[in-house]
């Protein structure tokens, strides 16, 4: 082993199922890809418009936070979404959310801080906090709980564990699971009393099914925001995103953006300006995935997934595959080879009891949602 090796690091098991889902493509067989949390759709047509007459034009950096179009534009989401106001000198323009991430834990935590973070949950948290020379803190949550983290469950890890910031996200990656007004309200003074920076990840903001999503601004300055343009913008390639943070630190999280990113990508910035004034696309998009859940979660529960439950918002059922499988990687690669699916292991987002649980998106095309479902049958006698 390398003196620069980190044990803790594990392999994003969606990536690698979707390289063998790729080998077998090449070797000519038809895949219906559920592994990645990815819409199916294109950016608007507004976008692409607005990309193509950008393309004739110099495309050149931008400051390190942005353009100044791109942030007033989200400051006036802010404003009209959430009914906050934001100054512009607080929002930056970041590489998809995971620049953000990082720039958030650096410019918010001095070295091997302790982020705490729900398991199971998004895997790239724990490898970047691990990478970064931080210290990940774990706080089990609970299918039977709807898989939802209280104040309750934050102020008992604390006191045993303390830690020094939370990063939560709802709707959240892999569960689909959302809390309330109240419940984040709840969160966040937990948090101001304990004196964690609260970084909220709300890249799944604008697709609820159940409601809609407050954003962490809405209770507190203090806290730091990540989005992106990634899934509501069905805007995955493009790698543009942004994060609001607290005054004091804007300069820390300037000074880092300046030399890690230099700047973002103008014309991302253009794709994602025009995408602000695409809600109608998007919508049409987001009623889409819900027609998919419904579909798909009716009929896993027909071939006799017991206790799933409807996710709350993004694209993802996170499925108990314990009645089919002893082992989620085990299901999934057989699901793969034998069947032509793609699907997550849980172990990716869940190192204790993933092997219990397997990811599937249901963000793609209509049909491929059909298909999956008409392969599972067959694969598990369960038609």
């Amino acid at each position: 082993m390398s003196e620069f090796d980190t044990p803790d690091l594990q392999p994003f098991h969606a990536m690698e199922v979707l390289a063998r889902a790729q080998q077998l493509e090449a070797e000519g067989r038809h895949i219906v890809h559920m592994e990645l949390g990815e819409p199916a759709a294109p950016a608007a047509p507004e976008v692409r418009a607005a990309v193509r007459a950008a393309l004739d034009l110099p495309q050149r950096y931008s400051n390190s936070k942005g353009t100044p179009e791109l942030r007033a534009a989200l400051a006036d989401y802010y404003a009209s979404q959430h009914g906050v106001t934001v100054p512009a000198e607080r929002i930056f323009v970041t590489l998809g959310s995971s620049s953000g991430f990082i720039l958030a834990f650096l410019a918010g935590f001095k070295p091997g801080a302790r982020i705490a973070l729900t398991r199971p949950g998004y895997p790239a948290y724990f490898n970047i906090i691990r990478a970064l020379g931080l210290e990940p803190v774990e706080i089990a949550i609970r299918a039977d709980l709807g898989w939802r983290l209280s104040a309750e469950q934050v102020e008992a890890v604390h006191a045993e564990t303390p830690f020094d910031g939370l990063l939560f996200a709802s709707p959240a990656n892999p569960t689909g699971a959302m809390v309330d007004r109240a419940g984040l309200a709840s969160l966040i003074e937990v948090c101001d009393r304990l004196k964690v920076r609260f970084i909220s990840d709300e890249i799944y903001h604008g697709l609820e099914f159940e409601g809609q999503s407050a954003s962490a601004l809405e209770f507190s300055k203090d806290a730091v925001i990540i989005n992106s343009f990634s899934k509501y913008y069905c805007m995955t390639g493009w790698r543009i995103g942004w994060m609001v943070v607290p005054e004091d630190m804007c300069r820390q999280v300037e000074l880092r953006a300046q030399s890690l990113f230099i700047s973002p990508s103008s014309v991302a910035q253009t794709a994602g300006l025009a995408a602000l004034g695409a809600t109608q696309y998007s919508e049409a998009q987001r009623a889409q995935m819900a027609a998919n859940r419904d579909r798909f979660v009716s009929g896993m529960q027909t071939m006799g997934f017991e206790g799933l439950r409807a996710p709350d918002g993004a694209f993802y059922a996170y499925v108990d595959v314990s009645g089919f499988a002893a082992d989620s990687q085990e299901f999934c690669l057989d699901l793969l080879d034998k069947a032509g699916v793609a699907a997550t292991p849980g172990v990716d987002f869940d190192r204790t009891d993933g092997h219990r649980f397997v990811r599937f998106s249901f963000a793609g095309p209509e049909a491929d949602i059909a298909e999956a479902l008409k392969r599972m049958g067959g694969f598990l006698g369960r038609p």
